[in-house]
């Protein structure tokens, strides 16, 4: 796949690069990628693309402050961190890039931002696709987590998320340390479901090493819009690696049956 042609807007007075599968007019809906934990739009590879050749629809993927390209992290991430993404820049791109129709596609870390910047019921949201979200902290969670600080420190996992970020280090650090921290055993976001009234999709591996089954179960139960979620055999924490091709198509069909549903409604 070549590199996509990144581009770079300015947030919550961050640089955030970003890039587009296809041009988008500002009229239609679109897909809005949301990485995950240690990701960054580059590392989505050419799923984005993919979903879009399927859809018809184009998405956009940019990487959040302290990631890829992106402005490096300065300083240590706030519990918060994750709903000042969803309630401060967020929005803040939406505008800048006429996004007013969108389906949030997020994974782990940005599933949970993507449900918190529905759940505040400001902003329309045509539908969530969530991949491995976390609406609260599980003992799983915390033990891969710890996991993953120790294969950080003994193997070659540095120099792996090394090349995909500016300054990998700072990546791994913000994200590991925040988690791991006594502060974010409490962290919850439960209290924004009930105001989800969008359609879900979400997608959760069975041998998800950050998470359990908990976690689909907590939004089938307390969203206020319809809730499919899928469990995906023999996957792991990203689903959308472990199983693309099945997972691509469930993606696929959800996005595609949301905007038949408004050209019914239009027609």
């Amino acid at each position: 796949m070549a590199s996509p042609d990144m581009q770079h807007l300015t947030a919550a007075g961050r640089r955030l690069e970003y890039y587009w599968t296809a041009e988008h007019d500002g009229e239609g809906p679109a897909l809005l990628f949301l990485h995950e934990g240690l990701g960054s739009a580059g590392m989505w590879r050419d799923f984005p693309a993919r979903l879009t050749a399927e859809t018809g629809l184009p998405a956009l993927v940019y990487s959040r402050y302290g990631h890829g390209g992106s402005d490096v992290l300065e300083g240590a991430r706030g519990v918060d961190y994750m709903h000042v993404e969803a309630l401060e820049a967020l929005p803040v791109i939406r505008d800048a890039l006429d996004l007013d129709d969108v389906i949030l596609v997020g994974h782990s870390d940005g599933a949970s931002i993507a449900a918190i910047h529905a759940g505040a019921a400001q902003w329309s949201v045509r539908g969530l696709i969530l991949e491995a979200p976390h609406f609260f902290v599980e003992d799983e969670s915390i033990a891969g987590i710890e996991d993953a600080k120790i294969a950080y420190e003994t193997t070659d996992l540095s120099a792996r998320i090394a090349r995909h970020h500016t300054d990998g280090d700072a990546t791994f650090r913000g994200w590991n340390d925040i988690w791991l921290s006594p502060e974010f055993r409490d962290w919850n976001i439960e209290d924004y479901l009930p105001a989800i009234t969008c359609p879900t999709l979400v997608i959760q591996g069975v041998d998800d090493e950050y998470g359990t089954e908990a976690q689909p179960v907590a939004i089938g139960r307390q969203s206020s819009g319809p809730v499919d979620a899928i469990m995906v055999p023999d996957c792991g924490h990203a689903p959308h690696r472990d199983a693309s091709e099945g997972v691509l198509e469930v993606m696929a069909n959800f996005a595609i049956a949301l905007t038949d549903e408004m050209a019914d409604e239009e027609g």
